[in-house]
């Protein structure tokens, strides 16, 4: 499986812009720029797409194991929290804490709590993450 996804940029640095567009369209020409990666602008940035592939991966990693404790949840609702940091002379991400919260109804501590561990070294966008990996895990029964 292989999945594209394409960046445009047109100028400097500072003064450029730029736009996203993925393969199955859910991103088209979607605006970035050093704004709205350093600042607080409109559109969006590297560091937050990062941070919605790892919610969502984590989410379904966690499903899956889940699943294998023969526990169906009721609702995953995950928030990765990508951080960039200055490194030397430049940046890199160093860093996505995610925080879960897990409803499964009469729901056993220890399965989940081994679960959501498993999720978190498994999920592929874990994997491919050169940064610490931290995260708060809450069952709601």
């Amino acid at each position: 499986m292989k999945r594209k996804a394409s960046a445009i940029w047109q100028g400097g640095l500072q003064d450029g812009k730029g736009s996203i567009s993925t393969d199955s369209g859910v991103l088209k020409d979607t605006q970035y720029s050093f704004s709205t990666r350093f600042e607080n602008g409109i559109g969006t940035n590297p560091e937050e797409l990062i941070a919605a592939a790892h919610a969502g991966c984590f989410s379904m990693a966690l499903s899956a194991e889940l699943g294998k404790a023969n526990i169906k949840p009721e609702r995953i609702a995950t928030t990765a929290t990508v951080t960039l940091d200055k490194d030397g002379g430049g940046f890199a991400v160093t860093a996505s804490h995610l925080d879960v919260v897990v409803k499964i109804p009469g729901g056993d501590k220890a399965a989940f709590d081994k679960a959501a561990a498993d999720a978190k070294a498994g999920c592929p966008i874990s994997k491919v993450l050169n940064a610490t990996i931290t995260m708060d895990a809450k069952l709601e029964t």
